[in-house]
């Protein structure tokens, strides 16, 4: 528990040092996400992270909450919405102030606690991981809003583990049976190699790290969706349906 909180507070921090690196101004920026500027994702970060924690302290009410919006997405948008009214300040403020509490309580937490979140229950771990591939991928979206350069760090193995671990969400989300295990080989960051998944498995998925994640956070240019390798049906189908995300 202790390195992925520490990989999540890394990931937390360059994402916010590089913001107050920008200006006010680029905070106005059309990010690759739909109708969100680099303020609205960040509105975002802000507001799932107040949700994570109520998730974390029991708080049952999120569910009815998000069928009441009408959905994830409009739930979502709701939190967007909240940033809009706000200086840039404030609402790095306010992602400051919901990811530490965040970081606080599940530091307290056991690995194995089950946490009540809307794709399901998870282990704490897991539900750590979610919130650094999130910061991750909106990461993407306002590095590319900034026209900047993204930095692959080790820390996208625990995103590449995770888009391993929920491609059985993932299968069923798409409709799509779950026949077979697959094995997930990666190259990552300074040619590491991470291997996830049974050894013995037929049904493989290799590629580069950056690749792969990109990929299960919705993030692939097209220009390199040919980059990963399926071996097998069901592993071709993964490639096609993975999702790390809701």
């Amino acid at each position: 528990m202790r390195e992925i909180l520490a990989d999540l507070v890394a990931e937390q921090q360059a994402l916010d040092q590089m913001l107050q690196r920008a200006p006010e101004r680029d905070w106005k920026r059309r990010t690759p996400a739909p109708g969100w500027s680099v303020q609205d994702s960040i509105s975002h970060l802000a507001a799932s992270e107040e949700q994570a924690l109520r998730a974390l302290t029991g708080d049952t009410g999120l569910e009815a909450e998000v069928a009441a919006a009408g959905g994830i997405d409009a739930y979502n948008q709701a939190g967007v919405e909240a940033g809009r009214s706000k200086r840039p300040q404030e609402v790095i403020e306010w992602w400051r102030h919901s990811r530490a509490a965040v970081v606080e309580v599940l530091s307290r937490t056991p690995h194995q606690a089950r946490v009540a979140w809307y794709a399901g229950p998870m282990s704490a771990r897991t539900f750590a991981t979610t919130r650094l591939m999130e910061t991750w991928a909106h990461g993407l979206d306002i590095v590319a809003a900034l026209n900047r350069e993204a930095a692959d760090t080790a820390r996208l193995r625990h995103v590449a583990w995770l888009g391993w671990k929920t491609l059985p969400y993932a299968f069923a989300r798409a409709g799509e049976a779950y026949p077979a295990p697959i094995r997930v080989e990666l190259v990552g960051p300074g040619y590491a190699r991470w291997v996830f998944g049974p050894a013995e498995a037929d049904q493989v998925v290799r590629g580069q790290a950056a690749d792969w994640c990109r990929l299960v956070v919705g993030r692939l240019p097209g220009s390199r969706s040919n980059n990963l390798i399926a071996v097998g049906e069901v592993a071709a189908t993964a490639l096609r349906v993975a999702r790390a995300h809701l």
